[in-house]
């Protein structure tokens, strides 16, 4: 399952994902991972969250975070739930078809791989691609 959080910025994006996260931690019989741009998170998440610093990565396109997300998962096969903040500042490319072609991926990788995955995205609901739009909580 893929589902997506938008809003524009100070929104309460990123403390509804917190949220999710607390709750997942709570409630999952796997592991839970949180990546971010930077360590932000560090005091708000709980201790029991893997949280990655992709910011050191920098990552830039989807190949890289594709590559990324396929990382993490080999080298642990109990996460059950994949938590991304601030999205748009983990790639560059905003243009829909790119958006749309991540998306697609992620949701056939989150089926096959039994993941949830909760990804905050700072954009207009109402100009975001529709493939957001649709997976939004």
């Amino acid at each position: 399952m893929v589902k997506t959080i938008l809003g524009m910025k100070g929104s309460g994006k990123t403390k509804k994902l917190v949220d999710l996260v607390i709750e997942a931690v709570n409630e999952a019989n796997g592991d839970v991972v949180v990546i971010e741009k930077d360590r932000k998170l560090t005091f708000d998440i709980p201790y029991q969250a893997r949280l990655i610093d992709a910011g050191i990565y920098d990552i830039g396109s989807y190949e890289f975070l594709k590559g990324a997300i396929c990382g993490v998962h080999s080298g642990n096969y109990d996460i059950t739930h994949i938590f991304i903040d601030n999205f748009f500042k983990l790639v560059n490319d905003r243009s829909e078809e790119a958006v749309t072609a991540f998306f697609t991926w992620l949701c056939g990788f989150a089926e096959k791989e039994h993941i949830d995955f909760v990804i905050s995205v700072s954009c207009d609901e109402e100009t975001a691609p529709a493939i957001l739009k649709e997976l939004s909580v």
